[in-house]
């Protein structure tokens, strides 16, 4: 072949590539085209909803109307399919085996898809004359709705839209991803919300605002709650049912509407049989006593089961009191299971009465909250149909889950979760502060459980808990994306993005997350220290303004850097905005704000005042100044944003308990000397005349405080400072007329400074005024300082600041994992897998995953305290406890349980401050190096943070750190 063919052939074959590929880039351009469904103004969509569908597609039909409107403006028609197959230009609503869908689908569908329930199908499919229509048809009328809801959020509106007011950006075209889309199973059957403690919120804003007609929640406003559910995917509620409201079967609307949305209506643990006893047990009925007035009691939940049985229900089943409240009428645990097994036979046979359906696939649960787990463990003949709802302990932590034997049942098993409780030791409805990454984790657990028939969020109001509720449910509709390590903030800075944009999501994100961060160590409504039931008056907080770097004024230096960043963010977003953001973000940052300054801010004042600072005045005032705020953007949620319409849904002070009350402060200043001094404490008790020591290598910095304590102004300096001393300030003026009373000085060592020939332990003084005060400087050296993985004891503690800094972690089949964004040092070292039994506890250097700890000592003592922090979580099952091995050195290994009993006072102090500490005697016979090895024996224990101290002082509250301004999530 010569080369001039052999070039010509070349170019041919060029040629005929270039052709086919540019003819293959035409039809991908074709196809992805197909692939897109558009909507304009000038081409008109209809939206055909099956007339042979349910009453649901026919809402959504109209639902999904009205939510083009809010892109387009203008808004589509919405039809009933007369029969016309050659529709086109057309949204197709319906179900995906009816005659109409069928029409135009005609794909061989796998078989595993068509026997789903709650799923759907969207794709663009062509009529009889090649013209498009988009598909949406679900496998039953919910995964219709979820279908249909989906293409709401593609095209902009938000499922928030309506409950939080988010806009909607208007365009003048919308393209729908029309390439095929096959939805999985939903990863729990049931998945709803209670609303629950509605007196300060929902009902009177029902009442007053949105449904005055009644003067009630009713079926206005649960429409409203259904349609919100549909679009989180959800499908079941629990209605209220508190005293001021009555209950949802005596509007015959509320039913109807439930049954025209599909929603799954249940009630709580409380609740026996759809019925509200607290609105429908009325005192002519007698005693709620099923013992003694059976047959009241089974003509009552009767009427119920006969009105209800065409509509979609879970029925509790069992008995306890009236409302939350143990069970009447018995003497003994044995009686009691006793009349438990006879109860749920006789309620099994009403349903069976009514329902031509077999009595096992009628939805069943049986809730074990409170005194009903004693009763369940005792033993009762409980069905294996019906499905086992396990709850938390109203603060978070899920009280316990089935075990292998208990996963065999039919009904399988559920959780019941709250964001929102009203009880012992102390309520939280104000604001919605349980964290993501805990709801993540303990959620998490129950799936891996296989607790997967029902979940239940208890979020109140709903307004104060919409993300926490977006959250709980979209792990409950699809799990699968939480499976991942990030899912918590990739989660959060999607809904924040969908909402305020992509340039706010982060800065959003990371504003709630220190939000949740204070509040894991301390909820706002728990900043009196008191309790409720019985309900106890307010009292200092546990943080102290002079040990470990002032623990009051870190705290409230946090919060007011939260404040300023949503001030500024809210400032800087458009008008349409302002209102969406106020109500998910501004007003629970900065009612926390308040609410921590009100309390904290008397703490101020009222231990200044024993020093004699003038500034405690300044603090009373600040404390009161607060108080004023929380009621200032109160009044601004309820009256103001949206144009009121949310009159009356906020109150800061549900159930008007101590907490929320104007702070009572009386000051009383003797004034004396003109300027006072005080140190700070680390570690053990104020010598008076001295800074803690420093240790080289470690940068520690230490203050002191020299203030007024009369009016007047004093000037002050220092005298004879060490050359390796750096100070913050050397000299100043106090000045009560320019509200400058105190001021703050900090010290740190330059070690490079000091040479050999220094006298490191030295004094030196701080004049003020005619006085002259001396202050002795200790410095301390650690040969071995350059262990990075290793903990010291410094001012009498050696303190671990988070169990994930280990130095040796051993794996087996069961491993310590470390968990991002729990506890208070945001990482905690949790024992996983769940599915496994605990780990004997005989041979623990064989057999067990072990986290070992070095620390270095300068003490030494026979009564140092080895300090524990974990999770307060509970057994995993009935088979598991809450315990660890602990090793000190080479002695003997201890078991370490932190399971708490029923509400006992040390439970209510670990929820109260969302902590578990247990405490152990140690050994220190000699300076230096110690080891401590933790052993793992039960699944579930996370550990948060270890000390080891050598004196009786207390240990710190807050483990926040000046210089800690980074995320410690990420």
């Amino acid at each position: 072949m010569s080369f001039f063919m052999y070039l010509h052939i070349k170019s041919g074959i060029i040629n005929i590539l270039i052709v086919v590929t540019v003819f293959l880039f035409t039809v991908q351009f074709q196809a992805q085209e197909r692939k897109t469904f558009f909507i304009k103004e000038n081409d008109p969509v209809k939206i055909v909803y099956d007339n042979q569908g349910t009453t649901l597609d026919s809402i959504v039909s109209y639902l999904l109307a009205d939510d083009l409107e809010r892109v387009l403006s203008w808004k589509p028609r919405v039809l009933k399919f007369n029969g016309d197959l050659d529709l086109e230009n057309a949204i197709l609503i319906g179900n995906y085996k009816s005659k109409f869908i069928k029409t135009y689908v005609k794909d061989t569908i796998n078989s595993n898809f068509l026997s789903q329930s709650e799923s759907f199908f969207t794709g663009l499919r062509k009529n009889v004359n090649n013209a498009p229509n988009f598909i949406i048809a679900g496998t039953d009328a919910r995964g219709t709705a979820y279908g249909v809801f989906s293409i709401s959020e593609q095209i902009g509106v938000n499922p928030w839209y309506w409950w939080a007011d988010v806009p909607t950006i208007k365009k003048n075209e919308i393209r729908i991803n029309a390439t095929d889309k096959y939805s999985n199973e939903p990863s729990v059957k049931f998945r709803g919300i209670f609303l629950n403690d509605e007196d300060w919120g929902l009902q009177p804003w029902a009442a007053k605002t949105f449904e005055p007609e009644i003067s009630d929640i009713g079926p206005k406003t649960y429409s409203k709650i259904f349609e919100l559910l549909l679009r989180l995917k959800a499908n079941t509620i629990w209605p209220a049912m508190h005293p001021s409201t009555k209950a949802f079967f005596h509007y015959s609307e509320n039913p109807k509407i439930a049954k025209l949305y599909h929603i799954v209506v249940g009630t709580s643990h409380a609740e026996p049989m759809l019925r509200n006893n607290v609105d429908e047990w009325k005192k002519s009925y007698g005693k709620f006593d099923f013992k003694s007035n059976q047959e009241t009691i089974l003509k009552y939940w009767d009427q119920r089961v006969k009105e209800a049985k065409d509509i979609h229900g879970i029925y509790t089943v069992g008995i306890r009191g009236i409302h939350d409240s143990g069970m009447e009428g018995v003497s003994s645990t044995k009686e009691g299971a006793e009349l438990l097994t006879t109860v749920i036979k006789k309620q099994r046979e009403l349903l069976s009465k009514y329902n031509e359906k077999p009595i096992n696939t009628i939805p069943q649960a049986f809730t074990v909250y409170k005194e009903v787990l004693k009763l369940y463990d005792f033993g009762i003949d409980l069905p294996q149909d019906i499905t086992l709802v396990w709850t938390d302990d109203n603060y978070g932590y899920i009280r316990r889950l089935s075990d292998s034997l208990e996963q065999q049942g039919s009904g399988g098993s559920g959780v019941y979760y709250h964001a929102s409780y009203w009880g012992r030791p102390h309520d939280y409805l104000w604001l919605s502060t349980t964290s993501p990454f805990l709801i993540k984790e303990e959620m998490l657990k129950a799936y891996e459980m296989n607790a997967r028939n029902m979940w239940i969020l208890n979020v109140g109001d709903i307004k104060p808990a919409s993300y926490e509720m977006q959250l709980f449910l979209d792990m409950a509709y699809d799990i699968n994306p939480f499976l991942e390590k990030r899912s918590i903030i990739n989660h959060q800075q999607s809904f924040y993005e969908n909402i305020f944009g992509k340039d706010n999501a982060h800065k959003i994100t990371a504003l709630k997350n220190s939000y949740y961060e204070l509040a894991y160590e301390r909820k706002p409504e728990y900043m009196g220290w008191s309790q409720t039931e019985p309900t106890t008056p307010v009292k200092a907080t546990a943080y102290n303004p002079y040990n470990y770097g002032d623990e009051i004024n870190l705290r409230l230096g946090y919060y007011e850097r939260l404040g300023n960043v949503s001030d500024s963010i809210y400032k800087s977003l458009p008008v349409e905005l302002k209102s969406t953001f106020f109500q998910l973000i501004h007003y629970p940052v900065k009612g926390a704000m308040y609410m921590n300054q009100k309390h904290l801010y008397r703490d101020l004042a009222e231990k200044y005042e024993q020093s004699n600072r003038v500034e405690a005045n300044v603090f009373k005032d600040k404390s009161l100044a607060a108080y004023d705020s929380i009621i200032y953007i109160t009044e601004q949620y309820n009256l103001h944003i949206s144009n009121g319409k949310w009159n009356h849904i906020m109150s800061m002070q549900p159930r008007k308990l101590p907490v929320f009350d104007k702070p009572s402060i009386d000051i009383s200043i003797s004034e004396s000397n003109p300027m006072g001094i005080s140190y700070q404490i680390e570690g053990y008790v104020d010598k008076g005349s001295e800074l803690p020591t420093f240790y080289k290598g470690f940068g520690d910095s230490y203050y002191i405080d020299v203030f007024l304590t009369k009016q007047g102004k004093e000037k002050w300096h220092f005298k004879n400072l060490p050359k390796y001393l750096k100070v913050s300030k050397h000299s100043g003026l106090l000045e009560s007329d320019n509200n400058k009373y105190s001021e703050r000085i900090k010290f740190s060592v330059d070690w490079n400074l000091i040479s050999k020939e220094d006298n490191i332990n030295t004094v030196f003084y701080l004049r003020v005024g005619s006085e002259i005060f001396p202050i002795k400087v200790n410095i301390q050296d650690y040969k071995e300082v350059n262990c990075n993985e290793c903990f010291y004891e410094k001012n009498g503690f050696a303190v671990a600041y988070a169990a994930s800094g280990f130095q040796e972690n051993t794996r087996g089949d069961v491993v310590w994992k470390p968990v991002k964004g729990l506890g208070y040092t945001s990482s905690v070292m949790q024992a996983v897998p769940f599915k496994m039994k605990p780990l004997d506890t005989l041979h623990f250097s064989r057999n067990h995953p072990k986290l070992k700890y070095q620390f270095y000592t300068e003490s030494i003592t026979d009564t140092a305290k080895l300090v524990l922090a974990a999770l307060p979580s509970h057994p995993l099952t009935k088979n598991h406890k809450v315990r660890v091995g602990v090793q000190w050195d080479n002695e003997e290994i201890n078991i370490v349980n932190f399971e708490t009993y029923g509400r006992s006072e040390e439970w209510k102090q670990n929820v109260l401050r969302n902590l578990a500490i247990k405490e152990m005697n140690v050994s220190l016979k000699k300076k230096g190096k110690h080891t401590l090895t933790i052993y793992m024996i039960d699944e579930g224990v996370a550990l948060d943070f270890i000390y080891v101290k050598t004196n009786a002082e207390t240990l710190p509250y807050s483990l926040l750190e000046e210089t800690n301004n980074k995320i410690k999530y990420q």
